[in-house]
């Protein structure tokens, strides 16, 4: 059979990949089914070339996935260390991705509890502490996930190593079977070539004695035993030929069923390879897709931390002009404790009046100069709601600012309140105080005077304007403001309320009802 197919060129075009996919995730890897015919009397020369380019490859791809030293043909123990390798950076995979995971679920536990405690905080900071927050629990899973996906990578690239070591061996196999394909078709056609050539040798020699001729004594005895020993001989060589040819053809075609398995083989391999190629790719693609996100995720933090520490020392600031307006406050308070007892003789004439005009109409007085919607009801407690549909967003007690690291007292109540809500007095009542102030906005404060041996006063917070002024005198449920987000407020509008007992706050919630 004829060499009509050469794979050394093959061979070259099948391991020039896995030079290239050393050292870079970004690495395109070609095609290494590339199918190139060489003229036979060229396949042995060109085949030695292909197997040191194999080497070569091996050898750099080996020494870039397994940190192996010098350019060196890669043996078993080279890939069992390899995938050894593989195994145990697998498991420290497994255990980093549910650390990971871990921390995620802490961080979405934390979130929940860092958006109520930042309630109070800035916009600007809550949100930067949020984000921080997400950014924290997503960037140990991006890596992770950056980790799995090298992983990949030189799991594809060891891939690719062995297939172009196994499509190199292929090769050589399927050169060889060819070479000796032609040595037996030489030897086919020489043996053919002989037996032709003794038959016609036997042709030509068929006028010699014969055995008619030696009985009938036209012919000589001697001649004719001469004769029937060399035709003998010949016939002897026929048969061996014969044979041989006969060998040689059952070789080659033996050959050929081989030469068929070894193609059918190379190019099982080669559609592998091909495979590896879009596989190694698509991982490529998921490393640098993540290795992108890592770096985004170290960015953000990093500005994320900056604006957290510019927005702590803003708010820590505004914490100290906070402190300097409460301490004014509490001043205030103090002048207003000292005037407190004829303003108690006051209230307590004006309320007497109210609820004598009561008892004798009816009706409840409640409207003061200023029309507004219907006030709050009452159930019996001494102060009543000043809004309502009352929702609590934010309760009286100590806070722990989860930033600035703090404690301070949050002195109120705050009432779900959007801008413009109607804001109504708790109880009767003279205004003591309407102001503006830096921390509380536009504010008032009303003595509610003596209730069971203790003064009572209240204080509404933020106004977007106020209603009534210093000195005027107001009835339980009247209107007296409207809701806003004036002052040092973070939130959206809303209505921040406190008790105030003997000059001291209380929490609201004691006293409403």
């Amino acid at each position: 059979m004829g060499a009509t197919v050469t794979q050394a060129a093959r061979a070259a075009a099948a391991t020039e990949p896995a030079v290239s996919e050393v050292s870079t995730l970004a690495v395109s890897v070609p095609s290494v089914a590339t199918t190139v015919h060489a003229r036979p009397q060229h396949h042995r020369t060109v085949h030695r070339t292909a197997r040191r380019l194999a080497c070569a490859a091996l050898a750099a791809l080996l020494a870039g996935a397994l940190g192996v030293g010098g350019a060196r043909p890669a043996t078993a123990s080279d890939i069992d260390d390899f995938n050894a390798k593989l195994r145990t950076f697998s498991t420290d995979l497994d255990k980093q991705k549910a650390a990971a995971e871990a921390n995620a679920r802490a961080k979405a536990a934390e979130r929940r509890k860092l958006d109520k405690k930042l309630a109070d905080a800035s916009a600007r900071l809550k949100q930067a502490t949020l984000d921080l927050n997400t950014v924290e629990a997503r960037l140990p899973l991006a890596e992770a996930e950056l980790a799995q996906a090298v992983a990949d990578v030189e799991a594809a690239q060891r891939e690719a190593a062995v297939l172009a070591e196994r499509l190199t061996d292929a090769q050589a196999e399927e050169t060889r079977i060819t070479d000796q394909a032609e040595t037996q078709e030489v030897h086919v056609a020489a043996a053919r070539q002989q037996i032709v050539r003794m038959a016609r040798e036997a042709v030509r020699g068929s006028g010699g004695p014969s055995t008619l001729g030696v009985v009938t004594g036209a012919q000589d005895a001697s001649e004719f035993v001469r004769a029937t020993a060399v035709q003998s001989s010949a016939t002897r060589s026929q048969s061996r030929a014969l044979a041989a040819m006969q060998d040689a053809q059952a070789t080659l075609r033996n050959q050929a069923v081989r030469l068929e398995a070894i193609r059918e083989t190379i190019a099982q391999l080669k559609k592998a390879a091909d495979d590896n190629v879009v596989a190694t790719q698509a991982a490529q693609r998921r490393a640098q897709e993540r290795k992108a996100e890592v770096d985004r995720l170290i960015a953000q933090k990093t500005q994320l931390k900056a604006d957290i520490e510019e927005e702590r020392e803003l708010t820590l600031d505004e914490l100290k002009k906070t402190q300097e307006d409460e301490a004014r406050f509490a001043g205030q308070v103090k002048q207003l404790a000292a005037q407190q007892a004829e303003r108690d003789r006051i209230i307590a004439q004006k309320r007497a009046a109210e609820e004598a005009a009561k008892k004798k109409s009816g009706t409840s007085s409640g409207g003061g100069s200023n029309p507004a919607p219907a006030p709050p009801a009452s159930h019996g407690r001494f102060l009543t709601w000043p809004v309502s549909n009352p929702h609590v967003t934010s309760s009286y007690g100590m806070r722990f600012h989860p930033v600035l690291g703090y404690t301070r007292l949050h002195a109120g109540t705050d009432f779900r309140a959007p801008c413009g809500t109607p804001i109504y007095a708790a109880q009767s009542g003279i205004v003591v105080l309407a102001q503006y102030q830096y921390s509380a906005g536009n504010n008032i404060m009303i003595d509610h005077g003596s209730y069971q041996g203790r003064n009572v006063m209240t204080r509404y917070m933020h106004f977007t304007r106020y209603v009534v002024g210093r000195g005027a005198y107001v009835s339980r449920g009247q209107l007296v403001g409207y809701s806003g987000a004036t002052g040092g407020v973070s939130t959206a509008c809303h209505l921040h309320f406190e008790v105030y007992v003997n000059g001291s706050t209380q929490n609201p919630m004691g006293w409403l009802g």
